[in-house]
């Protein structure tokens, strides 16, 4: 009979209830449900009768499962995952891997020292537009990238124990280097507190990479859910729009061209050439990345091959946060302390 892999789903709120949904699709899943709130509980018994289990504590699961997906807030990510991994569970924690860099090492050591699996949720690098964007980009077709502007602007959901920063930027900052297969050696960060003192809403991020330069802003007070990613580059240009259902990628035939000014009345005016030419929207067969990020998880716990995004990639995107924190306390440009420009699953992958 084909094995079935137990997960404990810890965590059934927004993205913890996704997870739930897309596991119990999978035949050889057997999925259980840890929440602290009884009526949440009620709710993913109700809406998904084929769960296993349903209950107020990990420990009451933990010696029954195979592997534990954190979905908790994020400050709590550590405690979860530490505890599941010492027991020598598997496991995949939604991003960011933890709140400090001390943390999220601390993680990469247990899932090291104990034999299992660590994944992180970077959802993104499982999405196929954002692989066939990476695709674009390596065939050379937009030319040397001059910079890369990032968006992910929503009304809420405010978090309790993070910044916008935290809360969105992960996706960004890991979709942009997955792009240049690089990470940030530095940072500088704009962040502002609009509604409340406690956690600034909306930011703008300024990475800076080995190769060129990438702009994130992220925001809890926009009135447009905005997802949008584009790479400039000396050739062409292309969007990825994950709001959009038909044309995700569009690749745009356009730029400016330095020239010469021959006519010294002209003088005046920068001496550059526009060009304009075709825009291709490519097809980009759709797969839930969701699904796909998970069908991945639940794979290497079966065959023991380790993920794309393994716990040192939550690590590397977790030392970036950590720079913003640095850059936003001081004003100035943060560096970013890490030990390499890219992961082994980045490598692998090259």
């Amino acid at each position: 009979m084909e094995r079935r892999v137990h997960v404990a789903v810890v965590g059934y709120g927004y993205w913890g209830s996704k997870h739930v949904r897309v596991l119990s699709t999978m035949p050889d899943v057997a999925v259980t449900v840890v929440d602290a709130d009884e009526r949440r509980m009620a709710e993913a018994v109700a809406y998904y009768p084929s769960i296993d289990t349903a209950t107020t504590s990990l420990e009451d699961v933990l010696d029954r499962v195979d592997a534990v997906l954190v979905a908790t807030p994020p400050g709590s990510h550590y405690e979860v995952a530490v505890q599941a991994l010492r027991a020598g569970k598997h496991v995949l924690v939604e991003k960011p891997l933890a709140t400090s860099v001390r943390d999220a090492e601390a993680l990469v050591a247990e899932a090291a020292g104990n034999g299992v699996g660590l994944t992180v949720g970077h959802t993104f690098e499982y999405n196929p537009a954002v692989r066939q964007l990476r695709d674009i980009i390596r065939s050379g077709q937009l030319g040397r990238v001059l910079y890369v502007d990032s968006a992910r602007l929503s009304l809420g959901l405010y978090q309790r124990d993070v910044n916008v920063v935290w809360d969105l930027a992960p996706h960004d900052i890991s979709i942009v280097s997955f792009l240049l297969d690089e990470l940030p050696v530095s940072t500088s960060v704009w962040a502002r507190r609009d509604i409340g003192r406690w956690r600034e809403d909306v930011a703008y991020l300024r990475l800076d990479f080995p190769s060129t330069h990438a702009f994130v802003h992220v925001s809890w007070l926009n009135p447009d859910k905005v997802r949008r990613t584009t790479v400039v580059g000396e050739r062409r240009m292309a969007v990825y729009d994950d709001m959009s259902d038909k044309e995700r990628i569009r690749i745009y035939d356009i730029g400016v061209d330095p020239g010469d000014i021959d006519n010294p009345h002209m003088a005046h005016e920068m001496p550059v050439s526009y060009r304009t030419g075709d825009i291709i929207s490519p097809i980009v067969p759709f797969r839930e990345p969701l699904m796909v990020q998970d069908r991945e998880f639940v794979d290497s716990i079966l065959s023991g091959v380790r993920s794309a995004t393994p716990g040192e990639r939550g690590l590397d995107i977790v030392r970036v946060l950590a720079a913003t924190d640095v850059a936003l306390a001081t004003g100035r440009t943060a560096p970013v302390v890490t030990g390499s420009l890219l992961t082994p699953s980045m490598r692998a992958s090259s």
